[in-house]
């Protein structure tokens, strides 16, 4: 073999060579880079201040999730900021905003007030509204897992006394609904113990927000019977606009702005509401109590006063008017008229 075709035949098995190690490595193909999250730094001359993530109303009471910290330039600190290391969300919960504060605006020390401060509750009440307590039980403050912030029921339990010789009637009436719990026993944040777990405990007192008119109904009702609370799901706000919207009591914005609708969803999920009640008696829970009061006597004294009573109702007392006669009566008929002659009795 010449010296020609030799080179020709190694050059072509060096192309081979070669082409086959790039087929491979195109198959096979190099390991995809994994991208991999930059951890979080704060920028350069910047600082966490704490600031709302919603936007705050005055009387707004705090929990762990309306404030949150973030970056901020350290040349716009004021020294009223809430600087991380200083001040925890924790902390704060049951602050009552004293100042509106917008979403994501810097949280200041004067714009909160805390337990036990002067102005606390008067800073807690919404513009027109009024504090009432209302005295509970163990059991009538759902075993103590009601806390300041939330929306609770107010429940009457009563005896209606009357119709005879009886059983009272035993009634529960739902009177009030959606009422906000500022305090209980006084105190307006939740206690926590050294893991941050919310601690359980009884009170006898709850402190809620209510309308004028609405504080004079609980003031009647505590004099009335028993109270007691109910608390309220989140979700029933909801189901209670759609009712007000059908209704006719609320009034959908008909721009259709979405700043205008969340308004009003925000005054429809803060007010308290009257009428409309529910209840329930003592026969809707057994059968040996009564379902309603039986009405008393009410037969006029001429009737009362006549020769036979009518019969009173079952249950109900004898008519005091009617005259206690003794001895026997003889019927005396002439033509049409009639009379009844008593014999050893009084006439």
């Amino acid at each position: 073999m010449d010296a020609r075709k030799l080179f020709l035949l190694s050059g072509a098995l060096v192309v081979a060579i070669v082409t086959a190690f790039m087929a491979r490595s195109l198959v096979i193909g190099a390991p995809a880079p994994q991208a991999a999250a930059a951890p979080a730094a704060t920028p350069a001359n910047t600082t966490e201040v704490m600031v709302a993530t919603r936007a705050l109303p005055v009387g707004t009471i705090l929990d762990a999730e309306a404030v949150k910290f973030v970056a901020w330039p350290k040349d716009l600190v004021e020294g009223a900021y809430i600087v991380k290391g200083e001040g925890e969300p924790a902390k704060l919960q049951g602050t009552v905003v004293r100042f509106a504060i917008p979403a994501g605006q810097p949280i200041t020390q004067g714009a909160l007030v805390k337990p036990g401060d002067r102005g606390f509750l008067a800073a807690a009440l919404g513009p027109g509204m009024r504090a009432v307590t209302v005295p509970v039980s163990a059991q009538s403050s759902v075993a103590g897992f009601v806390f300041p912030g939330d929306r609770v029921d107010l429940v009457l339990t009563q005896s209606v006394t009357g119709g005879g010789d009886g059983p009272p009637l035993k009634a529960s009436e739902t009177i009030l609904r959606n009422l906000r719990v500022l305090a209980t026993d006084q105190r307006t944040d939740k206690q926590t113990d050294e893991k941050g777990n919310t601690v359980v405990s009884t009170y006898s007192n709850v402190t809620l927000e209510a309308t004028p008119k609405i504080a004079e109904k609980i003031a009647v009702a505590q004099t009335v019977g028993d109270l007691s609370l109910s608390l309220r799901s989140i979700a029933d706000n909801q189901s209670e606009l759609e009712q007000a919207i059908a209704s006719g009591e609320v009034e959908v914005p008909a721009d259709g702005d979405p700043r205008k609708e969340k308004a009003m969803l925000a005054r429809i999920a803060a007010r308290p509401m009257e009428g409309a009640s529910t209840f329930a008696t003592g026969a809707d829970v057994s059968r040996f109590q009564r379902s309603t009061v039986p009405g008393k006597n009410t037969s006029s004294a001429s009737e009362s006063s006549g020769p036979v009573s009518a019969a009173p109702a079952p249950g109900a007392p004898a008519a005091a008017a009617a005259p206690v006669r003794r001895g026997p009566v003889v019927t005396v008929v002439r033509g049409n008229s009639e009379a009844e002659v008593q014999f050893g009795g009084s006439k």
